[in-house]
Formats: C-alpha cells, structure tokens, sequence
C-alpha cells in the first residue's frame, strides 16, 4: 500500500513503491520524484511482456504511464485532499519501445481542488520517444 499521508518521508513512499509485487513483477523503480514531477524506469528482463517485434508491450506501457502519474501526484499532497485514483487516462504510442530499459516521465501540469492534470513522456534507452500520455488523476477532500 503506498503511503498517501502528506507529511509521510519520501524515501517510505518510493520504499513502499519500489517493493510492491506488481510493480517488481514488471521492473518497474522510481528513478526520480521532486516536486511535480515523476520519474518511473523499467528495466527489461526476460519476463516483460513484450509486444510486436519483441518491443514493451503496450499494456506495460499505460501502466508506466499511469504509475508515473502516481509518483509525480504524490509528490506534493495537501492537508485537505488525497488521492481518488486515475480519472482519465490517454496514450499515444509513437513508436515501438526497445531498449535495455525505458523510462516514463510525468510532469504536474495543473493541481485543481478535485482533479490534477498530468504530461508523461515514455522514452527509451537512447532518449528516443517512444509514447505520450495525458493523466487527470482524482482528488477528494480529506
């Protein structure tokens, strides 16, 4: 379970992120969190679901896109809100995503009382963009 409480250490939500099974299963570890931001990498193993012509599969992809979200959302909570969960969630897929790991970076674009919009960029091992994704994750007051 990650940690939603505003005034929670950062290292216990990145700790608590980084050894949840799923996010494990897919190799997925916060490379980065600061303020607004989020930054999410998969390190390719022999057990990530892959797609046409051996690239990530499209699934893992969202999901990178969504965790992101999550990482650069929690990043800064209020006293009087916390988390609903993803609201909408978009993807584009630019290009197949190859490379020994691929990186997923969100950005807070705008923090609302009831909804934040948040950018993600998913790139790969050479910096190539390989997906974009437009998150609106859910608050309530607490």
């Amino acid at each position: 379970m990650l940690r939603t409480d505003a005034k929670a250490n950062p290292q216990d939500f990145i700790n608590d992120f980084n050894s949840n099974p799923f996010h494990r299963y897919l190799g997925l570890t916060v490379a980065e969190q600061r303020k607004d931001f989020g930054r999410l990498r998969l390190q390719r193993t022999e057990s990530t679901p892959t797609g046409i012509g051996g690239s990530v599969n499209g699934g893992v992809i969202a999901t990178m896109i969504d965790m992101a979200t999550i990482v650069a959302v929690f990043s800064e909570l209020s006293d009087t809100t916390v988390p609903a969960g993803t609201a909408d969630l978009a993807v584009t897929y630019l290009r197949q995503a190859h490379g020994f790991w691929i990186d997923a970076e969100a950005v807070v674009i705008k923090r609302g009382r009831q909804l934040c919009s948040v950018e993600v960029s998913v790139t790969n091992d050479e910096g190539v963009l390989c997906a974009r994704g437009r998150v609106l994750y859910a608050m309530r007051s607490a």
